[in-house]
């Protein structure tokens, strides 16, 4: 039960787990040796986004993502930020947690799942605040800066339905496009996934297209592979 204290510490204001100054100095070489990975985390609090409405649907989703973190080795590191529109004091939820003896991947795994769960609790509580864009390019973009795929293998993992709704584009439209990334920020990085790809506008179609999209952003930014699920 040590990983819900994630949790209560969130409910008393702090914004960060661990030390991220220590995963920032793993020397790449012996991350890479001993098998550690990165994992970058985002929370989309878009009203679009049943994530933040739906407990059931939270639940499957923190199920989901927990057994992606509960295997983690020593070494490696989990970040989780919230996004939805373009202001840092909407998003004030930072964690940043490197697995190791003290820190044991199951009890990170169980405090980011119990805080996933309750996504919709702490929205309709007024812990956190449901947000009225989607900025997700935005937040990858900002993102690139801290994140280093060079440093070990780098997942980023966005819990969202992809609607992006930004001043780069509003996806929901038809005929509605992503950017094409300027840079390939993310070279080198393993995977982008997104969890809930469509989920609320009950159409394969719109799945589809929004798929299609991120499937050609993700290339793009560098991304070796990426992966777009509906359900699971």
């Amino acid at each position: 039960m040590r990983g819900l204290a994630l949790l209560g510490a969130f409910f008393f204001g702090a914004s960060l787990m661990g030390a991220p100054g220590a995963a920032l100095a793993v020397d790449a070489g012996r991350a890479e040796a001993e098998g550690a990975r990165q994992i970058l985390v985002g929370l989309d609090l878009s009203k679009s986004n049943p994530l933040i409405t739906d407990a059931g649907y939270a639940a499957r989703v923190a199920a989901r993502l927990g057994e992606e973190l509960d295997a983690l080795p020593l070494r490696s590191r989990v970040m989780v930020r919230t996004f939805g529109v373009y202001d840092a004091s909407s998003n004030h939820l930072k964690i940043d947690q490197v697995i190791s003896a003290r820190a044991r991947p199951e009890d990170v795994a169980e405090g980011i799942q119990t805080l996933v769960a309750n996504l919709p609790a702490l929205v309709k509580e007024g812990k956190l605040e449901a947000q009225m864009k989607t900025n997700i390019v935005p937040f990858l973009d900002t993102m690139a800066q801290v994140v280093d795929c060079k440093a070990m293998p780098t997942t980023v993992v966005l819990l969202t339905d992809g609607a992006e709704d930004s001043d780069y584009g509003k996806l929901t439209k038809w005929g509605g496009k992503l950017p094409v990334p300027q840079e390939a920020h993310y070279e080198g990085c393993e995977e982008l996934v997104i969890l809930g790809l469509g989920q609320g506008f009950n159409s394969p179609k719109t799945t589809a297209r929004f798929r299609s999209a991120w499937q050609a952003y993700a290339e793009g930014a560098g991304f070796k592979n990426f992966t777009g699920l509906y359900d699971w």
